[in-house]
């Protein structure tokens, strides 16, 4: 008896999805198998109606039983792509999103008359924000810091992968706390976060993917989503550079409270800046010289 072809091995992938309500089913699909085959699509489509490998079959369908459970495509690849590299991901940390990529531009923007930039990364995760910056200015150094050592296992993965051990240093601290920052006064011409900022009450009311998969307290921002800039804010300044700048990702309706925040913390020239889609997305300012 025929097994199963690609092509309908690849039709019984989306449909599974589809019935799931997964929103990109047919992509996601597609994704899998790619995933699970090595195949890319010049391949598929010149063997598409040829017999699946059995061995392939019996692991692409696992993997699309999970992702019909709203487990993040990224969790079952462990492929995060953000500013073009590609990164670690799994369970412990947040997906890359490309709206973070807007960080990660204002910040680049902001160093680019510095020699030699400094920059500490707050609540590091991945590491993508902070590798992407030493990738993109070969001659910053940088520090990531979190919370979570399932966090900063995937970021010190990261930093392997693209040989930056000598100039990424990861850190354990709950913000500022850590004798890290003892002898730290001064000394980063940037700061860059993408702090939790999900009030507490909303976390429920987020896709499945992200409720039931994010690390929760990569999303947590206490009760109004401000609990860590606050924090931020009002310490930034004691770890900055005369002139060094401070910059955050925030959710689309929180500019002008983290604008003010930075205000009345001392920063000048703040501004709110948008993504893509026209939604306010990071905010940044200057400590004076």
């Amino acid at each position: 008896m025929k097994g199963e072809t690609w092509e309908a091995l690849l039709k019984e992938g989306q449909e599974i999805l589809e019935a799931a309500g997964i929103e990109e089913a047919g992509l996601d699909a597609w994704l899998l198998l790619e995933y699970e085959s090595g195949k890319n699509r010049a391949y598929y489509f010149a063997h598409c109606k040829e017999e699946a490998d059995e061995e392939i079959k019996t692991s692409y369908m696992e993997k699309i039983r999970k992702r019909a459970q709203h487990i993040p495509l990224q969790h079952l690849t462990h492929q995060g792509y953000f500013m073009g590299y590609e990164f670690f991901v799994n369970e412990n940390v947040l997906v890359p999103r490309q709206d973070t990529e807007v960080l990660v531009e204002e910040a680049l923007s902001l160093i680019k008359e510095k020699e030699v930039p400094q920059i500490l990364d707050m609540c590091t995760g991945s590491g993508c924000i902070l590798l992407s910056l030493l990738l993109e200015r070969e001659d910053a150094l940088g520090t990531g810091a979190d919370l979570s050592e399932k966090a900063l296992s995937v970021a010190e993965k990261n930093r392997e992968t693209y040989h930056l051990e000598t100039r990424a240093e990861l850190i354990k601290s709950d913000m500022f706390q850590s004798g890290y920052f003892e002898g730290k006064k001064e000394s980063f011409d940037i700061i860059v976060s993408n702090p939790p900022y999900i009030p507490t009450e909303e976390i429920e009311k987020l896709q499945a993917e992200v409720r039931f998969h994010d690390p929760f307290m990569a999303l947590d921002g206490k009760e109004d989503g401000l609990y860590f800039y606050r924090i931020i804010a009002k310490n930034a300044g004691e770890y900055l550079k005369p002139g060094g700048f401070l910059a955050c990702e925030i959710g689309c309706d929180q500019g002008e409270d983290v604008k003010k925040m930075f205000e009345s913390c001392g920063f000048s020239d703040v501004k709110v800046i948008k993504d893509l889609a026209g939604l306010d997305r990071v905010v940044s300012g200057k400590l004076p010289d």
